[in-house]
């Protein structure tokens, strides 16, 4: 079975060897067909310590690594310059 991959945004790196993303997803709301956005926050394995808070990350579901710690960073998504 594929693992999932999202894409999202740290908001918290305080936590040693883990980053909390951000997820966004947007959806038609059933009824009145308008664009929805809702978010879910993420905990991921960091162990490196590499990734800041405002960084856009994908991050890949794995194995769990703590209690509430399901994911892994993957890479940082990269700048349009």
């Amino acid at each position: 079975m594929p693992k999932r991959i999202l894409q999202g945004v740290v908001v918290s790196d305080k936590n040693d060897k883990t980053v909390v993303v951000r997820v966004e997803r947007r959806f038609a709301h059933p009824l009145l067909q308008k664009t929805v956005r809702r978010s879910k926050k993420y905990k991921a394995h960091d162990a490196e310590n590499q990734y800041k808070t405002g960084d856009t990350v994908f991050i890949e579901e794995c194995a769990p690594v703590s209690k509430d710690k399901r994911w892994t960073v993957v890479s940082t998504v990269a700048a349009d310059a």
